[in-house]
């Protein structure tokens, strides 16, 4: 945006003026010392010999004959744009006026720039504000294209940054799905290797058990392998002296008694119907899977022959 002296010459400041007004304003920046301006518009410096210092005469003579003692001096009281006719105080605001347009021819006038009057003066304040209001909308949307600019580089830059945080998550996780596999792999393996190792070991110990079997039977006499091949499908009956029975009676309770196997079931029939606290009645036996019934018919049978040693449940009907 350039300094505020930078500023102020651009909008068509002379730089001697501008730099008043900034002194006067404490250096408070463009918009203080344009505001100083506006105010002393009519402090204009001009009626001065162009071209000569404070301490010698006029020594510019334009158009005049010189003729004996008399000389006719004429006064340059301005300088003219011979480009554009603008009147220019001094040759500071010719600079100035050269800088900003681009214009280099300028000849001293003796054309005076006279004082503005009110409503000169007002006009070129009203001037001066519509243009610092412009300088100011400028500079708001100039504010407003940057912030935006700056807006859109945010997002982008952030766009690309979720990118590639993206794609680095989705390397990282390309990576560990490759390694779970490799491990996944290699833990099959070692349970494979495990598994015939074990496959091994077992029929190591079946040739094992099988040669010794061979070896012993090959030390054992003819005479008792034939009796142990005889033995072979037998099944050899335990003797009980005890038959343990829980009988359970209609009403849901049970009672539970040892019988000798020797016993009958009707031994049983007496005990149930001496011990029952359910009603009267006539009654059977029926065994705990209902795979036979015991009734009067069976009464001489023994628990042995009915196959209810060494233990059974037996359940109350009623008939």
């Amino acid at each position: 945006m350039g300094t505020p002296l930078d500023q102020l010459v651009e909008m068509g400041f002379p730089r001697e003026r501008a730099e008043k007004a900034l002194i006067a304003s404490d250096n408070k920046g463009a918009e203080a010392a344009m505001e100083w301006l506006l105010s002393h518009s009519g402090d204009l410096e001009c009626g001065h010999v162009l071209g000569q210092t404070d301490s010698e005469g006029s020594g510019v003579q334009l158009g005049g004959e010189v003729g004996g003692d008399q000389q006719q001096h004429l006064q340059a009281l301005s300088i003219k744009c011979d480009e554009c006719g603008k009147l220019l105080c001094s040759e500071k605001e010719a600079q100035a006026h050269a800088t900003r347009t681009g214009h280099s021819q300028f000849s001293e006038s003796v054309e005076e720039i006279k004082p503005l009057t009110e409503e000169e003066k007002k006009e070129q304040q009203r001037k001066l504000q519509d243009l610092l209001k412009q300088k100011r909308a400028d500079r708001i949307e100039r504010e407003k294209n940057e912030e935006k600019e700056r807006e859109k580089a945010r997002r982008k830059g952030g766009k690309e940054l979720a990118e590639a945080k993206q794609k680095l998550e989705i390397r990282e996780a390309q990576k560990l799905a490759v390694q779970k596999k490799r491990e996944q792999q290699e833990d099959a393996l070692a349970r494979q290797r495990v598994r015939d190792q074990i496959a091994r070991d077992k029929a190591e110990r079946q040739s094992k058990a099988k040669l010794e079997k061979q070896t012993a039977e090959a030390t054992i006499p003819s005479s008792i392998q034939s009796v142990l091949s005889e033995s072979k499908g037998l099944t050899i009956q335990k003797d009980y002296t005890e038959c343990r029975l829980q009988i359970r009676l209609t009403d849901g309770s049970a009672l539970r008694n040892a019988f000798k196997p020797t016993d009958t079931i009707q031994t049983v029939i007496d005990y149930v119907a001496a011990n029952r606290k359910d009603s009267a009645g006539s009654f059977v036996f029926a065994t705990y899977r209902g795979t036979k019934d015991f009734g009067p018919a069976d009464a001489f049978l023994t628990l042995q022959d009915a196959g209810l040693v060494p233990s059974s449940v037996l359940i109350v009907k009623k008939v």
